[in-house]
Formats: structure tokens, C-alpha cells, sequence
């Protein structure tokens, strides 16, 4: 019986990181960031969080540290990011990333 019932999707938070400088460019919005917490991957999906409100939900476009492209920048670190088809950051705002887990549900 448990097989056959749908498996629940939850949200892993994985870090939180604070906008601190923006920088725009003709077609895309780069932040310049610090990583509170936890850790930020290139393949993450990302929430923007401005006043404790949910902005938007989507994927990062690119993530660099200095000129570098990374897979994921770390805690205590700063970093440059691109939010895919989003251009509306401020300072202050705050972006967490996460993932989609898959939980088995019983009876």
C-alpha cells in the first residue's frame, strides 16, 4: 500500500545569502552577495525574500566567485549571482536556496 501512494514533495533550505551591491547591465542584474549560511550551488533553485515576503521563485543563471564560474560558494564567503529572467534585486534582499526532496509517505 505505501508503493502506491504519491510520494510528498518538501523544500531542503540549503543557505540563506544577503544582497549587499547591485550592478546592472544591459540584460541581466548581477548581486554582489555574502553567504550567511549554508552553502549556494549553481544547480540549486533560489526564493528571493524582501521583508520576510516571498518575491520570486526560480534558478540562478550564473554564480561566480571574483571572476571565476563555481559550482557552490560556502559559508563566510561572497559571491556573484544572476538570477534567471529576474532583474528586480535590491540591497538587503535576501536569497535562500534549496532543493525539492521527495519523502515516502506511510500510513
Amino acid at each position: 500500500m505505501e508503493g502506491m501512494l504519491e510520494p510528498t514533495v518538501e523544500d531542503k533550505v540549503l543557505g540563506n545569502v544577503e544582497i549587499r551591491e547591485t550592478y546592472r547591465f544591459d540584460k541581466a542584474t548581477v548581486a554582489g552577495c555574502y553567504v550567511l549560511d549554508g552553502k549556494i550551488a549553481r544547480n540549486n533553485r533560489v526564493r528571493l525574500i524582501r521583508d520576510g515576503i516571498v518575491i520570486y521563485t526560480g534558478e540562478l543563471a550564473s554564480l561566480k566567485r571574483f571572476r571565476d564560474d563555481v559550482k557552490e560558494v560556502s559559508s563566510n564567503m561572497e559571491c556573484g549571482l544572476v538570477i534567471r529572467n529576474y532583474n528586480d534585486i535590491k540591497i538587503g534582499d535576501i536569497v535562500e536556496s534549496f532543493e525539492e526532496v521527495e519523502v515516502k509517505r506511510t500510513l
